[in-house]
């Protein structure tokens, strides 16, 4: 589903590369982490998938394509097929739920009506439909991440990218929303890439992992295998943190 080939990234003047030589392989249909400390790449590889930002060298295709040489109209295309949230939820403050949700397929050029009725479907899907005249201000920090959840479905994609989506909520709210991620994988078959800093959450919601560290995959395989056997150093630094002590 999405492949990386020694992927390098070299951001001018950081004296080092975000990614270097990343290769992995993402099937269709699981929940795979990403994890690693603060600034060991794992934003960087999480925008190459869409094109946010170019390899340096390398190559990331999605279904067989890389997402690199696209020309405009595909790159657009690619992006409809790929939904992203945020860390930072990412609403517009002046508008309301159903219209952030409604926002992405407005842009598509999908008609009124059929906007109106997808909103529905995605506001009752996330629990929210009671919310829908509200205004970002209005919701609870949970809430206003099932909103980007919702509005990252608005045009079907087949990918969900998720960028520390929970690293700014309480562990229960944080729970709830890694539940309803899963939900989502196993009814739509979305294939979910998730980028965070917590082996709680790669141990409450993946199927496999890669550790990164300094831009290097240093260990990936399924969750439960890492959680028994973690090779590397980075890997059993990420452990020792977990709540409860692991």
């Amino acid at each position: 589903m999405i492949d990386f080939a020694d992927v390098r990234k070299i951001f001018t003047g950081s004296g080092g590369a975000a990614l270097d030589g990343v290769s992995l392989t993402v099937a269709r249909g699981e929940v795979f982490g990403v994890i690693g400390q603060s600034g060991a790449g794992k934003s960087t590889l999480i925008r190459v998938i869409n094109a946010l930002e170019t390899p340096s060298s390398g190559r990331v295709s999605v279904e067989g394509v890389d997402v690199a040489h696209l020309s405009a109209g595909d790159l657009r295309a690619l992006r409809r097929r790929v939904g992203m949230i945020f860390q930072n939820f990412g609403l517009l403050s002046s508008r309301t739920v159903s219209d952030n949700v409604a926002f992405p397929m407005k842009l598509a050029g999908v008609a009124r009506a059929e906007r109106q009725a997808k909103v529905t479907e995605l506001l009752a899907r996330v629990g929210l439909t009671d919310h829908a005249a509200k205004y970002p201000a209005q919701l609870s920090g949970g809430q206003k991440q099932r909103v980007g959840i919702a509005r990252a479905l608005a045009n079907g994609p087949d990918v969900l990218l998720c960028d520390e989506a929970t690293s700014a909520l309480d562990p229960d709210t944080t729970r709830s929303v890694l539940a309803l991620l899963r939900a989502l994988n196993q009814e739509l078959g979305l294939t979910i890439v998730l980028i965070t800093h917590e082996m709680d959450v790669v141990r409450a919601v993946c199927d496999r992992v890669a550790v990164l560290e300094r831009g290097r995959v240093v260990e990936t395989g399924r969750v439960a295998d890492v959680f028994a056997g973690a090779a590397h150093a980075a890997t059993q630094r990420l452990l020792a943190g977990l709540s409860g002590g692991g």
